[in-house]
């Protein structure tokens, strides 16, 4: 059995007809960017994510810039970041000029360690960006608690995690401002790379719009030095067809989580993911960790099985931050899961068959 690491066909097929349908529109309206759909877009995901406002801009780096810049993070500043995840986030603080913190992770969840932030804020400390990795919802009371104690702004990296909750309240809706991403692989994915920004602040959400559009309200009269990031008229129209869709597909993925979960009990040296209390998990990723990883690969690929590493290589440990001077060793726990996680097929469609096949190569080896 051919078991890829993601299929987009169980998604797209039963699609196909409505995608075409709002190609079509787009393509009669004769309006390109900027129009009725990326609008009508904004407005479902606002209500999906249950906050007050949503802009798209062009992808998940770019929106959590504009959040930053929007914020007035910049030079000077720090940003308490994951130290494990990927590199984006870190991206966003180092291109508006501020200095990433980095914070190790819990463990035994892979996401963000309030215990450990209050260790690493100083007087230049500006905001925490907690990101929802795999999934799974940070302990966002926590953050915000801490944020709120210390006058700091929260901006959620929730590419992973549309739809995941933490004691009630969605990803995406706890900070100041947060970005999102719809890059196609993600749970809710446009047919090529777009993002959002999120927030329940309209005047936050108002200078969002003005910065992605050039710094301008009003053609050719530019208010500030803006960027060229809106989402795409035909991008915002192929995800509004697909978000009606999501809880669907969220359902699904963790149907297969507990297949995973029931399937792959008891194996030695194999690590099952983790969900922290009062956190849900819509499973982006499933992500295993052994001491064994590589040759694990290795054997599911031989197998047909396919398989990813998320990620190979902590952010700090990357060429492009070593001016930053960290060395091997200081960030053990991102290093640890980052030796040691394997990502599992995961996507909606996938039965119990295919899951109960990954299962027993995984036993075999």
């Amino acid at each position: 059995m051919n078991i890829p690491f993601l299929s987009f066909e169980p998604q797209h097929a039963p699609l196909r007809d409505a995608m075409t349908a709002a190609f079509s529109r787009v393509y009669d309206s004769y309006w390109y960017v900027l129009g009725e759909e990326v609008k009508q877009f904004e407005r479902e995901y606002a209500a999906f994510n249950q906050v007050a406002h949503t802009v798209g801009v062009a992808n998940g780096l770019d929106a959590l810039v504009l959040a930053l810049r929007v914020l007035g993070v910049g030079p000077g500043d720090e940003v308490i970041v994951p130290s494990n995840t990927y590199i984006a986030t870190w991206l966003a603080v180092t291109q508006v000029g501020a200095t990433p913190v980095p914070v190790e992770p819990d463990p035994a969840t892979s996401n963000l360690d309030p215990a450990r932030i209050a260790a690493a804020l100083t007087p230049r400390t500006r905001a925490i960006m907690p990101v929802h990795l795999y999934g799974q919802a940070c302990r966002m009371t926590e953050i915000m608690a801490l944020a709120t104690q210390h006058n700091l702004y929260v901006v959620e990296d929730n590419a992973q995690s549309q739809g995941a909750a933490f004691a009630g309240g969605l990803t995406g809706s706890f900070g100041h401002l947060n970005g999102t991403s719809f890059y196609p692989g993600k749970n809710l994915g446009a047919l090529g790379d777009a993002g959002a920004v999120t927030t329940n602040d309209a005047a936050l959400a108002h200078k969002v719009q003005v910065l992605r559009n050039y710094g301008s309200q009003q053609k050719y009269y530019n208010e500030v030095v803006g960027y060229n990031s809106r989402l795409d008229e035909l991008q915002g129209a192929l995800l509004r067809v697909k978000l009606p869709h999501l809880p669907e597909w969220t359902r699904q993925r963790q149907q297969v989580a507990a297949w995973y979960d029931q399937h792959l009990a008891g194996i030695p040296n194999l690590h099952l993911p983790a969900v922290a209390e009062g956190a849900t998990h819509v499973y982006h990723l499933y992500v295993v960790h052994t001491p064994q990883r590589a040759a694990l690969q290795q054997h599911l690929t031989a197998q047909g099985i396919g398989s990813l590493i998320h990620y190979p290589v902590p952010p700090h440990l990357q060429q492009a931050y070593q001016a930053l001077g960290f060395a091997p060793g200081s960030f053990p726990i991102a290093e640890e899961l980052a030796n040691t996680c394997l990502s599992l097929p995961m996507w909606p469609g996938m039965t119990e068959a295919h899951v109960a096949a990954v299962a027993d190569v995984i036993r075999a080896f």
